[in-house]
Parts: structure tokens; C-alpha cells; sequence
């Protein structure tokens, strides 16, 4: 199944390039109060609401998937968890270019381990990804997002791909600096997810997926997910044994080589077999950043 968040905060279920508004569906999950639950009730409802979400699309006409306003389709994650340099060539094209690495050697992800990207800076394949052009470079990094579908802590790599929901395409946007990348990979609007979300059944192997991103029709980026450093199931395992992970946490699984700078006026066409394509835009944002400092 794929499901999707459009317009003003409707539920949809995606049917070849159609959506089936299943809004309806929202009433059967469980009220909250304050404190509110720190997972995305939602995802964690999922599984028994899914027939629901069928059968509703079932009895409603889908309406072209690009007539909506597709929206991030996991807005409430505890957490959203970016993986670095987790493709060797990634980590080669890094090391050669010194407006990736600001005079730092860039190693693993071993070395590095994981991140953490702010909530806020969440949003959907048509909100418009916004870039300082002045002093400051944006490049794009397209990914496999995994959706966290069940709470877990310190799960064995083996089994670990039953926690996951299911996945998305995402685009972990980055401003170059020697800041932490917590900080360069958090401004509004950096953490593109969609265009909605494929259930994990869909996906039989997430370590097996060809991936690409083209910046006004050029080829930028075009790997296979074969070719990370921890696959999936790896990652899933590490992040928790850090991390309680809970439904609806993102994991970015790391971007591979052909990273690129984009600028206003750029159009970003990202794809993900087995799981669909994404179109976003690029545009100005109007308030300045401080420009950075230099390398030691």
C-alpha cells in the first residue's frame, strides 16, 4: 500500500498515480491529551488500520496525483536520523572536493556514526526546497528514508527490517560548511520526504534499489542501494543502539557520489525503484546566513 498526507493534512492512499482520500480513517485513532505521545500515531496505528485504509479507497474516485499538494507523510517522528558518507564513492568524491570537506579528511560512518536532523525541517515533494545563494553552497543528497513502524531499542541487525513501516524518497538538502552537520542539514525545508510512504511489504529487499536524482534533466546522482557501507537492516540495528526508535522515525540512509550544488530556479526530479518519483523545486531564501568560517 502507499498512503500519502496532500493538501490541508488529508490521508490519501496513492492507486496508479491517483489518490483516494481516506481522511475518514483519522477518526478511529486513539484521542490524545497532553503530554502528547512522542511517536506518530498514525504509523503506529498502522497495522490495524490499514484494511480500514483500503477498503475506503475502495469506495471513493481517486483524483490525479498531480492535481494535490503532497505534504511530508510522516509529520510526527521523535526523530529524524541522517547517515554520513555511507557509500564509499561518496566518501572519495568528499575527500577531492574542498567545498564538501572544508579542509577536513572525511572519513566513514563508522568513524562518524549517526545524526540527528530537526523536525522542523521536514516538508513534502511540492513544498519548494529554499537555498541562501551568497557565500554559501546547497547541494543535494538523494536517499532511501526508512519509516520506523514499531518501538524498539537495541535490536540485532538480524530481524531488525520487521520494525520498519516502510519507506520514501528523501532528500537530506546540505549547506557546506565546517559547522556540525546537525545544524547545516536542519534549515527549513532540508528534509524532503515522499512523495508518500510504500509499506515495508512492497519492498522485498531495500538493500537493492536504483536510485537517481537529475537537476534540470541532467543526471546528477545514480547508484544502488547495494552499495551502502551499513545496509538497512545495519542501520536500523545501530540507530537503536543509541536510540530508543519509535513509529514513525525517519532514518536517511545516506546519499552516494554525484552530491551537487542547486540553486533558485533548479528543479530536483528524484526517483526510487519501487517506490515512485518526486519533482521539487528550488527558490531564494530571502534572510542571509553568516558566512562560514575558514578552514583551519
Amino acid at each position: 500500500m502507499r498512503f500519502c498526507r496532500y493538501d490541508n493534512d488529508r490521508l490519501g492512499v496513492v492507486r496508479d498515480d491517483r489518490v483516494h482520500d481516506v481522511t475518514s480513517v483519522l477518526e478511529k485513532l486513539p484521542a490524545v491529551r497532553w503530554p502528547l505521545p512522542v511517536y506518530d500515531p498514525l504509523i503506529a496505528a498502522l497495522p490495524k488500520l490499514r484494511g480500514d485504509m483500503e477498503a475506503a479507497a475502495d469506495r471513493v474516485q481517486g483524483v490525479p496525483i498531480s492535481s494535490v499538494k503532497l505534504l511530508n507523510p510522516v509529520p510526527n517522528p521523535s526523530k529524524v536520523i541522517g547517515a554520513p558518507v555511507n557509500y564509499h564513492a561518496h566518501i572519495d568524491e568528499a575527500n577531492k572536493d574542498a567545498q564538501i570537506n572544508f579542509g577536513k579528511i572525511i572519513k566513514t560512518i563508522d568513524h562518524y556514526g549517526v545524526f540527528l536532523k530537526s523536525n522542523s525541517s521536514l516538508s513534502g515533494a511540492s513544498e519548494p526546497v529554499a537555498v541562501v545563494e551568497k557565500d554559501r553552497r546547497t547541494d543535494h543528497e538523494v536517499e532511501l528514508s526508512a519509516i520506523i513502524g514499531e518501538e524498539c531499542f537495541d535490536v540485532p541487525e538480524e530481524g531488525a527490517l520487521k520494525y520498519i513501516a516502510g519507506y520514501a524518497i528523501g532528500l537530506d538538502m546540505t549547506i557546506r560548511g565546517p559547522e556540525e552537520r546537525s545544524l547545516r542539514k536542519s534549515l527549513d525545508r532540508f528534509s524532503v520526504v515522499g512523495p508518500y510512504v510504500v509499506t515495508a511489504d512492497e519492498i522485498a529487499d531495500p538493500d537493492n534499489l536504483d536510485m537517481e536524482i537529475t537537476v534540470n534533466g541532467i543526471v546528477k546522482q545514480k547508484a544502488n542501494t547495494s552499495q551502502l557501507i551499513f545496509g538497512v537492516a545495519k542501520l536500523v540495528s545501530y540507530c537503536s543502539n543509541f536510540y530508543r526508535l519509535y513509529p514513525g522515525d525517519i532514518i536517511m540512509t545516506g546519499t552516494p557520489e554525484g552530491v551537487g550544488p542547486v540553486q533558485a530556479g533548479d528543479v530536483m526530479h528524484a526517483k526510487i525503484e519501487q517506490i515512485g518519483e518526486m519533482t521539487v523545486q528550488v527558490v531564494r531564501r530571502n534572510e542571509p546566513l553568516p558566512a562560514p568560517a575558514p578552514a583551519a
